[in-house]
């Protein structure tokens, strides 16, 4: 039979959908399958954009559950370990915007491309580096996925450019990743990810011009998540509508929030890109719990008020969790089972990472090139040099 629930989202600070339909179809055993309608996409310079009714299986929604749990704890075991001082240098979580990666991951592919800025650990994640490769590149340790030489802002994988530490460089970059898949006749995009705070670099304006003049499969995503460092959205931009920062390039808002909504938008994004009409920009509006980095206690330009209510009211893991249980997807039980081993995912790999060894001083001076062989390479002064690798 057919089940029938009907929600009202509660009003925040961000962008929120009102009345939520939920449709879900049920069976002797339980719902397999679940359509909801999401918050309406804004649009720019498009007579048409995704479908706000939604569908998702049980066997999806279960993988989406449990990739954004596995970003939530990774990034609280990061912190942890940043407090404990087995991280050094710069530390950027994703806490509270696990709902943008894991929805455009959902309808990419692997041979897709994905380029995105410094707060990088959940998409290393979603593009196949391991939990412990990840806390091991954090703390340093040759085991991790650069050898323990990028750390957090720079991790790099199978189509997976990175972890960029200069704010808004990687964009450019993607657009050159978005040529050189064209060129090759290859029928991919590039995804490449930057922040409102990025948002006004001219660079970016570059980027999408050149992109427009060739039209390249790129899509260039803003992850707004409020605050560019300390500063809100308000009191940095002229205009906050970042979907419309293209001008000519079209341009979609997506509750950044609703990981259904991010997938629908990025794969109507892909359609578009793949059908060689350009590129185009998808604006995801999110928020972030934590500060700008782990030396930012993020409390200081706003309220703790604030992020508590986005906590309790629009939290992108336990809302998804609440709609799909309204259905009959997944139970307590289904839920707590995920929610054990992803704990025990994490947990054993953060023994592993602290346990594992850190590369000897020599290595410093190995893999400046690729593929290169063996050469000496400079020191600090013009007197020392050293053999590398």
């Amino acid at each position: 039979m057919l089940t029938l629930i009907r929600s009202i989202g509660n009003a925040s600070r961000s962008s929120n959908p009102g009345n939520v339909l939920v449709l879900c179809r049920q069976y002797s055993s339980g719902a397999t399958e679940a359509a909801f309608t999401t918050a309406n996409y804004k649009l720019h310079k498009l007579d048409s954009g995704p479908s706000t009714e939604v569908s998702v299986t049980k066997e999806d929604a279960m993988t989406y559950y449990r990739q954004m749990q596995v970003i939530r704890r990774m990034e609280t075991a990061a912190g942890n370990l940043y407090k404990s001082k087995e991280i050094r240098g710069f530390c950027h979580l994703y806490s509270g915007q696990e709902a943008c990666a894991v929805g455009i991951s959902a309808s990419i592919t692997p041979d897709d491309a994905v380029i995105t800025a410094y707060r990088a650990h959940g998409w290393a994640y979603l593009r196949g580096i391991t939990v412990h490769s990840i806390l091991a590149e954090l703390t340093g340790r040759k085991t991790g996925c650069a050898k323990g030489k990028g750390g957090s802002m720079h991790m790099y994988g199978n189509n997976f450019y990175g972890g960029n530490g200069i704010v808004g460089a990687q964009v450019p970059l993607g657009a050159g990743i978005a040529l050189a898949l064209k060129n090759q006749g290859k029928k991919n995009v590039c995804v490449a990810l930057y922040g409102d705070g990025a948002a006004n670099q001219g660079q970016l304006f570059e980027a999408y011009n050149i992109a427009k003049l060739w039209d390249l499969p790129a899509i260039f995503v803003c992850e707004n998540n409020k605050y560019g460092m300390g500063t809100s959205v308000e009191r940095a931009s002229a205009s906050t509508d970042y979907y419309t920062r293209g001008d000519y390039v079209p341009g979609i808002w997506v509750d950044g929030m609703d990981v259904l909504a991010v997938r629908e938008a990025t794969k109507w994004a892909v359609d578009y890109c793949n059908s060689e009409k350009g590129p185009i920009v998808l604006e995801v509006e999110t928020y972030r719990y934590g500060g700008h980095s782990m030396s930012d206690p993020g409390t200081s330009y706003r309220t703790r008020e604030e992020i508590q209510e986005i906590r309790q009211q629009r939290d992108p893991i336990t809302s998804f969790r609440e709609k799909l249980m309204s259905c009959g997807i997944g139970s307590q039980e289904e839920f707590k089972e995920i929610d054990q081993g992803v704990r025990a995912e994490v947990d054993d790999a953060v023994k592993k990472a602290k346990k594992d060894t850190e590369l000897p001083v020599s290595a410093t001076f190995d893999d400046i090139y690729h593929n290169t062989p063996e050469m000496s390479v400079r020191g600090c002064d013009a007197m020392s040099y050293h053999a590398s690798n």
